[in-house]
């Protein structure tokens, strides 16, 4: 088997603001035609590490490195990777190819390779039905995906994604996630950051969760599921009324917990169906008759809550 070089190195990756540690001993890598997700709360210190991949922001402790270049002392080894930014930079008076062939010239492109790669990019992003039509007329997800077009017109090896998904609506999700399958499957690495856990779920090949600066877990989606709740099954109760204090006090003592302020409730636990159908004769016998009942594996939603879990704990 042949071994795949990773096209980013990051080896104790630490940066600093005065005595605030905001990255602690990032260790990270990421090979051509591996999707990688970035997870954590705000304030975790992903934004940074961004930024001293990207070359912007100088790290103060441990390495990190693009095909073996720093990006910080050697710029040249920048156009190796593309950012797309999580708001939307584009020119909305322009239209699609307009954009993309001032985003072209700007990354290097230029001449005969210019259309060329243009015609690639809106190719590769599924947006050839509208290059001749003005930003500001297109859809969200049509402007997410023109955004991707503009950041591979130099065929960059690793392609960062801030953030691809906030605001659209889930064809539009679904349609920006088959781009990015498309990319990966060229060859490029990439790398999201992103809360969309749904999303990370589906797309990455692995995911690292970052807390506090620091990388507390790490690997593909369903091993660290499978290693963190074992045979415990996600178990959603949604009710179909406002729940009282007396039905508050049935619902935990049940051993479910409350989603946020909604009417949904959830927990885990080994008995899957058995326990569904445990509950509802429970809530039945109360009065509490439940709109649905759902029995799912749990999910890097129930992962991202442990390690917030983790941090409350700690």
């Amino acid at each position: 088997m042949i071994e795949v070089k990773p096209i980013l190195n990051l080896r104790g990756a630490e940066v600093s603001y005065g005595s605030r540690m905001v990255v602690r001993g990032v260790d990270l890598s990421l090979s051509p035609g591996e999707i990688y997700a970035l997870l954590g709360p705000n304030g975790a210190g992903k934004s940074t590490l961004v930024q001293a991949i990207c070359g912007r922001l100088k790290l103060t402790g441990g390495k990190v490195s693009l095909d073996d270049k720093d990006p910080w002392s050697t710029p040249s080894c920048r156009r190796l990777l593309g950012l797309v930014p999580q708001e939307i930079a584009l020119y909305d008076h322009m239209t699609v190819r307009e954009n993309l062939e001032v985003f072209g010239r700007l990354s290097g492109v230029k001449g005969p390779a210019l259309q060329a790669a243009v015609s690639t990019a809106m190719g590769l992003t599924r947006v050839v039905d509208r290059e001749h039509v003005p930003i500001r007329h297109l859809s969200g997800g049509y402007q997410r995906r023109v955004n991707i077009a503009a950041a591979i017109l130099h065929q960059p090896r690793l392609l960062i994604l801030d953030e691809p998904t906030v605001g659209v609506d889930l064809d539009a999700r679904e349609a920006v996630d088959a781009v990015i399958r498309d990319l990966r499957d060229t060859g490029v690495a990439v790398l999201i950051v992103t809360h969309d856990l749904e999303q990370a779920d589906g797309l990455a090949d692995r995911v690292g969760f970052l807390r506090e600066g620091k990388k507390v877990m790490e690997g593909p989606p369903r091993t660290l599921i499978k290693e963190a709740f074992g045979e415990d099954m996600e178990i959603l109760v949604q009710l179909s009324e406002e729940a009282g204090v007396d039905d508050e006090a049935l619902m935990l003592s049940a051993g479910l917990q409350r989603r946020g302020r909604t009417q949904l409730w959830s927990m885990l636990d080994a008995g899957g169906y058995a326990t569904a159908g445990r509950i509802d004769s429970l809530l039945r016998q109360a009065g509490l008759a439940p709109r649905e009942i759902r029995v799912r594996e749990p999910s890097l939603q129930n992962l991202f809550s442990l390690v917030a879990d983790w941090r409350r704990a700690a």
